[in-house]
């Protein structure tokens, strides 16, 4: 763990831990009413934490946000953070996660619900347990701005801290970890919030029973969520299996089509396009030499020899019969252009339909140059792997040749060498990706 993490995390947990005693300081005394209220939310809160599953990464979704939230329109005090606390450290220990990762997740949680506590009463909101004489459409009318102020600070303080840490501990730009990281969740978070509002106002109205009552239709959307993510996921690793048998039957190219998809990965990243453009380049990428899982090509693959011309030739088809295994599946039909043409040159002068310049899927002219930096940085048994330099003047040589110069250009000539073609750096047990679902949701798992 990185002593800058370190620092950042007790910067953090000091932060929470000065909001909580000004909070207490300057706060209401409780009544029996509050704390009925924050028992009951804790508990379905600890529930939707349990409950929590894996998403298609490292990341794990929940819909504790739901109750976390509203405890912040129903009890606006320094009591409803140290119930998340108390609820958030709980889960964090029966999950078993590392000390410092525990740390980090419930400080940034209890800054994140202080920070929606103090929107929400600066915007004049108040308890909804002192508005139960109105409906909602009177409580949206007097409460409603508030709360959709405190739910975007809790999303926004979440976000800020989650990505500082991440950034930090991986030495990433903050930009690029907020692009892929939460951005791609924003849409979710603002449907969400409609969802905290009207279960507050329930739980306000009409009590613990029937707060209870709404608390499962809830938990059938997390199922469905669940069986998504992992349909998501089975699909991924899947993905992955394919991919392994391919390159068992090389031993020189073990690992290439991974190495490859984090190169595309990060190449796309740094060109600046969209996450979701990012997620299917490296798709794509992971996916480019899937053609050689036919047959024919078992012999050549194995041939320690240099290929005769006849090799070669078929060799050359792979890319077109990778595409047509491609095209059957339809989640992954977008992708067949991107798999098809990565053998293209930007003179018009590569395999196997002779496309040149912005002919060229983009996907693919970015997959040709991570293609061509994983095999110059690989060891082969006639050479070993070339040095960056070296790498950084082949790029150079082939600029408007074999590759986009543009990309190029962006790459190299902008400063981007070493912090895309850097070594991957052994971050184990460091913080990798959002946890939960939501606003104010997101941790490290």
């Amino acid at each position: 763990m990185q002593q800058g993490t370190t620092r950042y995390v007790s910067l953090v947990a000091t932060l929470a831990i000065s909001q909580v005693a000004a909070m207490f300081v300057t706060g209401p005394p409780l009544d029996r009413s509050t704390l009925l209220a924050l028992a009951l939310l804790s508990a379905l809160a600890i529930i939707a934490e349990l409950l929590g599953f894996f998403l298609s990464s490292s990341a794990k979704g929940s819909i504790a946000f739901i109750p976390y939230l509203a405890a912040v329109l129903i009890v606006p005090s320094w009591a409803t953070v140290v119930s998340a606390v108390a609820v958030k450290l709980a889960a964090e220990l029966l999950r078993g996660a590392q000390p410092i990762k525990v740390v980090f997740n419930v400080s940034q949680h209890a800054v994140a619900t202080a920070f929606a506590i103090a929107v929400y009463l600066g915007l004049g909101g108040t308890s909804l347990l002192e508005q139960l004489d109105l409906g909602l459409a009177a409580v949206t009318v007097t409460s409603g701005l508030p709360a959709l102020g405190a739910l975007a600070a809790s999303f926004i303080a979440n976000g800020i801290l989650v990505t500082g840490v991440i950034a930090i501990n991986t030495n990433r730009q903050f930009h690029d970890v907020i692009r892929e990281t939460f951005l791609p969740s924003l849409g979710l978070d603002l449907l969400a919030t409609p969802v905290v509002f009207i279960f507050a106002w329930v739980y306000a109205r009409y009590g613990p029973i029937a707060a209870s009552a709404l608390w499962v239709p809830i938990l059938g959307l997390r199922q469905l969520n669940k069986t998504n993510a992992e349909l998501d996921r089975m699909n991924q690793e899947l993905l992955q299996l394919m991919v392994k048998s391919i390159e068992a039957r090389d031993p020189y190219t073990s690992g290439h089509s991974r190495r490859v998809e984090r190169f595309a990965r990060q190449i796309a990243r740094a060109i600046g396009l969209s996450s979701a453009t990012v997620n299917r380049v490296s798709q794509a990428a992971l996916l480019h030499d899937v053609g050689k899982i036919n047959e024919k090509y078992a012999p050549i693959l194995l041939k320690p020899d240099k290929l005769t011309p006849a090799e070669w030739e078929i060799m050359q088809q792979h890319p077109a019969d990778g595409a047509e295994l491609v095209s059957t599946m339809s989640q992954l039909h977008d992708l067949v252009p991107s798999i098809r043409h990565h053998h293209e040159r930007w003179d018009g002068r590569g395999y196997p339909d002779g496309l040149a310049g912005e002919q060229i899927p983009l996907a693919s002219r970015i997959i040709a140059l991570a293609d061509t930096v994983d095999a110059m940085t690989s060891e082969r048994p006639y050479r070993p792997p070339l040095t960056y330099e070296q790498v950084k003047h082949e790029l150079i040589r082939g600029r408007g040749t074999q590759f986009d110069p543009e990309i190029v250009d962006r790459l190299i000539l902008n400063g981007l060498w070493l912090t895309i073609f850097a070594p991957p750096r052994d971050t184990g047990g460091s913080f990798s990706g959002p946890q939960l679902v939501g606003p104010a949701s997101h941790g490290v798992g």
